[in-house]
């Protein structure tokens, strides 16, 4: 049986042999012409409002009035809720009066102050009462002054019962109800999260093998799996140099801002981002192949194109020298000749690269040579459409 096996494949690659005898090597060309090239990142990041603020309460109190709901639209400067205030305008009475006290307290001191300064110098009265005087005045005074910043301050209190958006934006969350008491302590009681739908960003997490490449001012195209048609666009704003490890892969934070008129972008979506890390529009380019391509001779070849004798010379003057990154060769293909013509190149992708000069559009460089069966026997036979041992038509080669 293995006998059998072995017979077969050889004698299917008899055939093979016959039929490849028929392919004739042909010469691959290409087209100079204007295209673009481009090279990107991939990352995914989180949406994120460039401006979200955490509106709170300086003071402790009851929820009277809310003015603003989940998603309201709000202007700075805008009243947005209020605490009751029955505690805080009595507070504010009871310094008012304690002031009022303070007040005549330390005028009537003061006067006796100064009508016991001009005895003393005059020496109608003992140092001791003078010291006296002296002492009440002081004491007055510092009340009154205590007194006048009570007041400012049980004023600022109820001012704070009516609480006012710092900034344009949504309410994007709502922490309290009318009714709710709310107590300031060390930190700010929170009541609302607003934030500015119109400038958004996005933290991208780029991986350390690409972040090299990453730099502030890129494009970069961005989608999120809310609106999977949809393509939106940004530029890189800021790289951050602390780097995040997680299960041994370390990644870089990118800040992408982009504009967000028509409030699509929410806070929290997750974004499947594309920096642009390289992109030249409009520049003639050819395959990288066509860099890379030498000339090579097939006697039983027809028709192929051949080095002249001067691009040969030209070819092995220029390997003694050494090249450098920006500079490079190709072969004109002009009729049946191949002409050795040195460029300089620009940008490149791996795949194709620009040309500054030495070409012009719509020349025909040559990238490599190829094989072109004559009888479609070969690939048919190649994927066993064929029979080897059927008997030929006649008129077939054998």
């Amino acid at each position: 049986m293995k006998f059998h096996y072995a017979y077969i494949a050889a004698t299917a690659c008899l055939m093979l042999g016959s039929c490849a005898k028929d392919a004739k090597i042909v010469l691959e060309t290409v087209t100079v012409e204007s295209g673009d090239i481009k090279e990107t990142v991939t990352a995914t990041g989180t949406l994120e409002s460039v401006t979200q603020v955490d509106v709170g309460t300086q003071v402790t109190g009851i929820i009277d009035k809310l003015y603003a709901d989940y998603n309201s639209v709000v202007k700075k400067g805008e009243l947005i809720a209020e605490i009751d205030k029955t505690v805080l305008q009595a507070d504010l009475n009871s310094a008012d009066a304690t002031l009022e006290s303070a007040k005549v307290t330390y005028q009537y001191n003061q006067t006796n102050y100064n009508r016991d300064k001009q005895l003393y110098a005059k020496q109608l009265i003992s140092e001791y009462d003078y010291q006296t005087s002296l002492k009440d005045y002081q004491v007055a005074k510092q009340a009154y002054e205590k007194a006048q910043a009570d007041r400012v301050r049980a004023a600022k209190n109820l001012n704070y019962a009516e609480i006012y958006s710092p900034i344009d934006g949504i309410v994007i969350s709502r922490a309290v109800e009318v009714g709710q008491t709310v107590v300031s302590n060390m930190s700010v009681a929170n009541l609302y999260t607003i934030a500015d739908l119109d400038h958004m960003q996005v933290v991208g997490n780029v991986d350390e093998a690409d972040i090299g490449q990453v730099k502030v001012g890129q494009r970069v195209a961005f989608t999120v799996d809310a609106y999977p048609d949809d393509e939106f666009e940004g530029r890189v704003t800021q790289v951050r140099l602390a780097a995040t490890t997680e299960s041994n892969v370390v990644t870089y934070e990118v800040i992408v801002s982009t504009t967000n008129d028509d409030h699509k972008l929410i806070p929290g979506l997750t974004a499947n981002l594309s920096i642009y890390v390289l992109e030249e529009n409009g520049a003639m380019t050819i395959p990288m192949a066509a860099t890379k391509f030498t000339p090579r001779e097939y006697p039983d070849a027809k028709d192929l194109p051949v080095p002249t004798a001067a691009s040969v010379a030209a070819a092995a003057k220029a390997s003694k020298t050494a090249a450098s990154d920006s500079t490079a060769h190709v072969y004109v293909v002009r009729g049946d000749s191949l002409y050795y013509t040195p460029i300089r190149i620009g940008a490149t992708n791996g795949v194709n690269v620009g040309v500054a000069s030495g070409l012009k559009e719509g020349d025909v460089v040559a990238t490599g040579y190829s094989t072109e069966a004559e009888e479609k026997e070969v690939k048919d036979a190649s994927s066993g459409d064929v029979n080897p041992f059927a008997p030929k038509r006649p008129g077939q080669k054998k």
